[in-house]
């Protein structure tokens, strides 16, 4: 089926840094946002997301990165997404406990464009689920200032406690956001589902330990998310109510952007 009709307000064009070449969709005026799709690709939750980012004043750029853009989200979709970028896509990590994913230079990359485009103080960006460490590990690209980071899944885990604990982001990549978030008064916002097994409780306890009070974490209880086909995990769409804790979460993530791109 063609699924575009869901980003029909979008202008589509390729970006590439030299390596890899992704289709890359665009709204909006303002400072930029890179809005870093979840599994199993860039559905109508994630757009509906990128539509509220460009409401409030910014320019959202939403890479296409794995499944197929505007597909709705289904079990058999999901999975296999998944099994397909585990076993066949090299530019991820899923395993890695200290190195980010290949695929991270190619986003900082779009970040420099992005600010080149739309100017501002500098470029949110916000990585979900499988993507949700991408967003701190860009930081190494001067032109990031706001990284969020919504239930970050990679490592995964499953019942391996050094890889719960892990940010699945290189020890460069942590001192230089480490540095920058001093240097610069800059920080960093990470949310999950308390009772998620994607996101252990260590893998936020570790984001804690490294980056002291410049991470915001936002942790909500099972009672807070909207219903859907999955235990509570997709804080800013598929488990985002219209009101209550999590719309709160969403409110919070778009002001953060604002304050710190200059929107």
């Amino acid at each position: 089926m063609d699924y575009d009709a869901a980003l029909s307000d979008y202008e589509k064009f390729q970006f590439g840094d030299g390596r890899l070449v992704r289709d890359v969709y665009r709204r909006g005026s303002g400072p930029a946002v890179i809005v870093i799709h979840e599994m199993p690709g860039l559905h109508p939750l994630v757009i509906a997301f990128a539509d509220r980012v460009a409401a409030a004043g910014m320019s959202v750029y939403c890479p296409s990165l794995f499944g197929e853009p505007g597909r709705p989200v289904s079990p058999g979709y999901a999975l296999s997404t998944i099994a397909w970028t585990i076993c066949i896509r090299r530019e991820f990590n899923v395993w890695a406990t200290d190195k980010s994913s290949p695929v991270v230079d190619w986003l900082r990359a779009l970040a420099r464009q992005a600010h080149a485009d739309c100017g501002g103080k500098g470029v949110g960006a916000v990585g979900m689920c499988f993507t949700g460490n991408f967003a701190l590990a860009m930081m190494t690209e001067p032109s990031v200032v706001a990284p969020v980071l919504s239930q970050p899944s990679l490592p995964l885990a499953g019942k391996n406690a050094r890889r719960g604990a892990a940010i699945g982001v290189s020890p460069k990549e942590i001192a230089c956001a480490r540095q920058r978030f001093e240097d610069e008064d800059l920080s960093m916002i990470g949310l999950r589902f308390t009772s998620d097994a994607f996101v252990p409780d260590a893998r936020f306890e570790t984001l804690r330990r490294e980056f002291g009070d410049r991470f915001e974490a936002i942790e909500l209880a099972d009672e807070d998310a909207a219903p859907a086909q999955m235990a509570p995990h997709s804080v800013l769409t598929l488990h985002l109510r219209p009101d209550g804790p999590t719309k709160a979460a969403e409110q919070r993530v778009i002001a953060f952007f604002r304050d710190r791109t200059g929107a």
